[in-house]
This record gives C-alpha cells, structure tokens and sequence, in this order.
C-alpha cells in the first residue's frame, strides 16, 4: 500500500481535488448550451466525464519509472507471463489496463452518436493506446510499451461503453421532405 501511495498519491489528491472543480465547469457548460436543458447535462456530464475519467490514469502510465525502457510487440506474450506471476500483481495490470480508456468508452458515445458502437469504441480505445504506448517509448519513461496493454485498453473502451448503451447518442433525424403536392393531369 505504501508503494501505491508512494507512486500515485500524487494523482490520487489531485483527483480529489478536482472534483468540485469538475462540478462547476460541467454545471457551466450546461447553462452555455443553447439546447433543452436535459440534452445539455448529458453532453457537458459525457464530455466533462470522457476526459477527467482518463487523464488520471494516462498521467499514472505517462509518469517516469527508473528502469529501462522496452517494446513487447508480440501480442499475449506479457499476459502469459503475468498469469506465471504473483495473481496480485496479475489483477492489478489487467484491470488497471482495462480502465485506462473506460471512461472515455463509456462517455464517448453518450456525447457522439459516430461513436455508438462496440467495434468503434474498441477502435477508439486502441488509437488512443497506441498513441500512449508511443509516448512511453520515445520519450523514454522506463516503461513497456506493450502489445497486451493495447488490447486491454481497448478491450476496457468496449466493454465500459457497453454499460452506457442505454444513454448511446443517436444519429439526427434527417429533415422531413415536404410532402409532395398530387398533381391533376389534364387531357
């Protein structure tokens, strides 16, 4: 518990903090909108909800280890691994993993109707890990960048955006055409 505290206390009190601030700029954007007042809740709670669910998990894996740092490109080779392990330390990576990107799944296609499916949020969730993985490894932070870690992260995007797909956006209705005027033909 020390070491978890020790590594991301930091964030943990920062995430705290943040809430009531998170409070107000949702509030503030939902009076902004020029939509129906429940429309504009929904958007500013998916948006506000979409990027302060992710940041903190994306500044917990951005954060610099002392180590070197390491690619495994080989998909399943480091859960394969992970299951030889300690099962503690197994569950932490999976399901850290899988909630790096959670948020953004389940709030993204509340707030986007392009993003209503499970396919695109699992797309969704691999760019933005791929994206991650890059980072890690060029700006050389003592970490692996790792295939498994993709597949989580993108797995996670799923599967948190199934748990939302009551509240999915839907696409807007097309405008009605006019209805057309029956013409008489004379003959």
């Amino acid at each position: 518990m020390e070491q978890v505290w020790r590594d991301w206390g930091g964030v943990l009190l920062a995430v705290l903090a943040g809430l009531p601030l998170l409070a107000l700029v949702t509030a503030g954007l939902a009076r902004r909108r020029d939509v129906p007042a429940g429309q504009a809740w929904r958007r500013s709670v998916a948006e506000v909800g979409a990027v302060a669910g992710t940041l903190p998990w994306v500044w917990m894996i951005l954060t610099p280890r002392d180590a070197p740092r390491q690619v495994d490109p080989v998909p399943l080779r480091d859960l394969a691994d992970l299951l030889t392990g300690p099962p503690v330390t197994a569950v932490v990576q999976v399901v850290g993993n899988l909630l790096v990107f959670a948020a953004l799944g389940f709030f993204a296609p509340v707030r986007l109707a392009a993003l209503a499916g499970v396919g695109r949020l699992f797309l969704l969730g691999a760019v933005g890990s791929v994206l991650v993985e890059t980072l890690q490894y060029a700006l050389d932070l003592g970490r692996v960048s790792s295939a498994d870690d993709v597949l989580l992260n993108a797995t996670g995007a799923a599967l948190a955006g199934l748990l939302s797909r009551g509240w999915w956006a839907r696409p807007a209705a097309a405008p009605a055409e006019p209805a057309a005027v029956p013409t008489t033909r004379r003959g």
